[in-house]
């Protein structure tokens, strides 16, 4: 039976730190603290990402944007001479203990229960282990080994809430999704959020010294549904790699002349026909993302214009993820069922420069999501050049401008995303427009703009446990 410490993770956390370092206690590990500089500069972070790797593909099992956000953010902190360490659980007998993932940022596999992918229902189990691992790590080290700690998601904000009682400096979390929030908009065969992971939220939320949302809608949901303080909640809006993810031609960005993808290399590089209509899923294929609606969207359209068959490809990428899973046969099965199987291509998960051909190559980028924390894939899209039919949920308000950079719908009703997607084909115009805006609008969620701002919590979270800790000497 999964299980939470029972009187919270900090003390479960002193009672493991106590073997490592024989009587040793928060209370005095806070004095080795005390040299830290009022400055608050940041020279190491322990980023905890327990329940998936950076080193894993996006799209497949539990790793998703998740794992951009926290790839492509020590990247560029490292790169500003904060150095990282990212604490993941290792799923594999040949993962070696320590990865380095890019200069100045290292993977720690940390061993904790069976070495295979586990459904996150069975993780807090292996809290304990984990979070052994991890102050382990940080004992084979002179005091003030790290200056912060960013956790993501609640299980890592567990593990968390344990070093940062141990190691006397502060905690930032960013919840990426939350309970009551997923519990508020679940999709027909998705699994309700335990009150094991509502309470661990509710004890992060209490304990952390900052939180980070993606968006201000998320800053909202943190002080109404978890009454955070206010204070202590900093929106900070993801990012994309604006040189990965970028229009194939100048034209787009330009606003002038056609759509390039037409006859671009992408669509030649990918074997799509140069004059399909091409409707692109991009993401884990689960009952939260909803790519059932795309393909009733799609029989809709059919059924309405069955002239369109010839011109039309639904491209979905991505693999199976989550407990109760929808797997790709099971929307190949639906698509058979629909009807529409000869136009629906499914590709498994593929790596950034790849997945900027997919968005390149399509028209229209569909995201049906019951919920997202902010949409990533529907900023990559837009700064490809694609524009994007979402629904009007969650970070998706934020990530899709309405009526400039694509359209968002309400609801789930597969007639509304049809009658979007035919009057984006029948009106060359409207399509154009919106690309041009796409592009204007994702200029504004470059990575960089993102380590500004966390570097901003990072440094005021740390000067203020530094004052702290003055004042009480």
């Amino acid at each position: 039976m999964p299980h939470s410490f029972p009187d919270g993770p900090g003390d479960g956390g002193h009672r493991v730190a106590a073997s490592l370092r024989g009587t040793v206690g928060p209370v005095d590990r806070l004095h080795y603290r005390r040299w830290c500089p009022l400055s608050g500069r940041i020279n190491r972070v322990a980023t905890i990402s327990l329940h998936t790797s950076p080193l894993d593909q996006p799209g497949t099992g539990d790793a998703g944007g998740m794992n951009v956000y926290v790839v492509e953010t020590a990247k560029r902190l490292a790169e500003r001479g904060v150095e990282v360490d990212i604490f993941t659980r290792a799923t594999s007998r040949a993962l070696p203990p320590v990865t380095e993932l890019a200069p100045g940022v290292l993977v720690r596999n940390v061993v904790a229960g069976p070495f295979e992918e586990l459904d996150k229902g069975e993780l807090p189990r292996h809290l304990c282990a984990f979070t052994s691992g991890v102050l382990r790590t940080e004992a084979s080290y002179e005091p003030g080994h790290y200056d912060l700690i960013h956790t993501h998601y609640w299980l890592s904000g567990q593990a968390g809430w344990a070093a940062k009682q141990r190691w006397g400096v502060p905690l930032v979390h960013s919840m990426h999704t939350m309970a009551k929030v997923k519990n508020a908009a679940l999709a027909a065969g998705d699994t309700p959020e335990p009150a094991l992971r509502v309470n661990g939220e509710q004890q992060i939320v209490d304990t952390a010294d900052h939180l980070v949302a993606n968006t201000a809608k998320e800053t909202r949901e943190l002080t109404g549904l978890y009454a955070a303080d206010p204070s202590r909640v900093a929106t900070v809006s993801p990012g994309v790699d604006l040189s990965t993810f970028r229009p194939e031609s100048p034209v787009i960005a330009r606003g002038t002349g056609l759509l390039p993808h037409r006859t671009g290399p992408a669509r030649r590089r990918l074997g799509l026909p140069r004059d399909a209509f091409v409707l692109l899923f991009v993401g884990r294929i689960q009952p939260l993302k909803a790519p059932d609606v795309l393909l009733r969207a799609v029989a809709i359209m059919l059924r309405h214009d069955p002239a369109l068959r010839s011109k039309l490809v639904v491209a979905v990428v991505g693999g199976p993820s989550g407990a109760g899973r929808c797997r790709p046969e099971e929307l190949q099965r639906l698509a058979a069922e629909l009807g529409i199987a000869d136009v629906v291509r499914f590709e498994p998960p593929c790596p950034q420069r790849e997945l900027a051909d997919w968005y390149r190559a399509a028209d229209v980028t569909v995201v049906p999501s019951h919920n997202e924390s902010f949409g990533l894939v529907a900023v990559e899209s837009q700064a490809c050049g694609t524009p994007v039919v979402a629904a009007a949920v969650g970070g998706l308000l934020t990530a899709v401008r309405d009526g400039e950079s694509g359209v968002l719908v309400q609801g789930h009703d597969p007639a509304d995303y049809a009658s979007v997607l035919r009057r984006l084909y029948a009106e060359p115009g409207t399509h154009l427009r919106l690309a041009r805006g796409a592009v204007r609008h994702a200029q504004s969620f470059g990575w960089d703009a993102t380590v500004d701002r966390l570097l901003e919590v990072y440094t005021g979270a740390t000067t203020r446990e530094a004052m702290v800790k003055e004042m009480a000497r």
